[in-house]
C-alpha cells in the first residue's frame, strides 16, 4: 500500500482475551431500517454492580454491540465506535448505534463500545477499547472479520478515546485506521473540553499527565491513517483540537483527510437534520474505499 497524504479542507464560506456471553440476537429500527445486533460483556469487570451501586464509575459494565453485514457481502472490515458524552455520559444513538445502516450497507460490520467513565483514571475507558478489540479479534473468523482491517471511530470525548487507542497502541494493537468526529484532542485548558479534561485527568492532573494525554503530542510514523471532521462553528470543542492532530499527522507522513464545514456545531453525529449530513457521508464513504 503506499503510502500517501490526503488533505482536504471543504469549507464553503471561508473554509487477557476478553471473553463474553452471547445474548439473543435483537433488532432495532431508527430512521425506518432495521439493524440486527448481538450484545457482549467485557470482561473489564468482573462483577456487575447492582444499579444504585455503581457510582463509582457512573456507568454499568462495559458491553460491545455487535452488527454484521450479510456474509455474502462483507468487505472483512469493521468499525468500533465511541459515542461521545465528556466522559460522563454516552450518546450512543446518534454517534454510536444509529450508524449501523451506514456501514452495514457498505458491507462493514460495526461495534458499539459502552465504555466506563474514568472519574479521574483514563486506564479504565482505555481498558474497556483494549478488550474490545480483543474481543472483535477472538470471534473474527466466526464474524468474517479481518483482524488486519479493524478501525477505530469516536466523537468528542469519544473522539479522544479513539484517538488515544490509536496514538498509544503499537504493533498489532493498532486500530487499522481511525474516524474522528469533532474530536477532543489536547488536554491543553486553553482550548481543551474543559469537562472532559477534568473527568479523565481530574482537577488538578500534572503536566507530565496533560502531555501524555494530548494526543497531538503521541502521534508517531505508526499511528494509523486517520479522517477528521469539524464545523467552523463548534463552540464546545474547537477546531484547533482538529488543526493540531492534522499537522502532527501531517509531520509523520501519515495520510489524513480534514473536513471543515462552515456550521453544525457540535455533536451532529448522524443526525439528517445536519446541513452537511450527505455530504459528510458522501465523503467518508470515499475516503473508506480509498484503502
Amino acid at each position: 500500500m503506499k503510502h500517501f497524504f490526503s488533505f482536504f479542507v471543504f469549507i464553503a464560506c471561508f473554509a487477557a482475551v476478553a471473553f463474553a456471553q452471547q445474548t439473543n440476537v435483537k433488532a432495532i429500527k431508527r430512521g425506518g431500517q432495521s439493524s440486527e445486533w448481538e450484545e457482549y460483556p467485557l470482561n473489564t469487570v468482573k462483577k456487575t454492580p447492582a444499579m444504585d451501586a455503581d457510582k463509582s464509575r457512573g456507568m454499568l459494565p462495559p458491553s460491545l454491540r455487535v452488527y454484521l453485514p450479510d456474509p455474502a457481502k462483507s468487505t472483512g472490515r469493521m468499525v468500533i465506535a465511541l459515542p461521545g458524552g465528556g466522559y460522563q455520559n454516552l450518546a450512543v444513538f446518534h454517534e454510536g448505534f444509529d450508524w449501523a445502516p451506514y456501514f452495514l450497507s457498505r458491507g462493514i460490520a460495526l461495534a458499539v463500545l459502552k465504555y466506563r467513565m474514568p472519574q479521574g483514571d483514563p486506564s479504565i475507558p482505555f481498558a474497556d477499547v483494549r478488550a474490545a478489540f480483543d474481543l472483535v479479534k477472538q470471534h473474527a473468523a466466526e464474524w468474517h472479520i479481518n483482524p488486519g482491517d479493524i478501525g477505530i471511530m469516536g466523537a468528542s470525548a469519544g473522539g479522544h478515546l479513539a484517538s488515544t487507542y490509536a496514538t498509544h497502541t503499537t504493533g498489532t494493537d493498532r486500530p487499522a485506521f481511525q474516524i474522528l468526529l469533532y474530536p477532543v484532542i489536547t488536554m491543553d485548558e486553553t482550548f481543551t473540553h474543559t469537562g472532559s479534561r477534568k473527568n479523565l485527568l481530574g482537577e488538578n492532573p500534572s503536566k507530565e499527565l496533560i502531555n501524555k494525554y494530548s494526543n497531538d503530542k503521541q502521534v508517531t510514523q505508526e499511528t494509523p491513517r486517520a479522517f477528521i471532521i469539524f464545523a467552523a462553528d463548534d463552540k464546545a470543542v474547537p477546531p484547533k483540537n482538529g488543526f493540531r492532530y492534522v499537522e502532527a499527522l501531517q509531520q509523520n507522513n501519515i495520510p489524513v483527510t480534514f473536513l471543515l464545514y462552515p456550521e453544525g456545531g457540535h455533536g451532529f453525529g448522524f443526525r439528517e437534520s445536519y446541513s452537511y449530513h450527505s455530504l459528510f457521508l458522501s465523503e467518508l464513504s470515499e475516503w473508506l474505499k480509498g484503502f
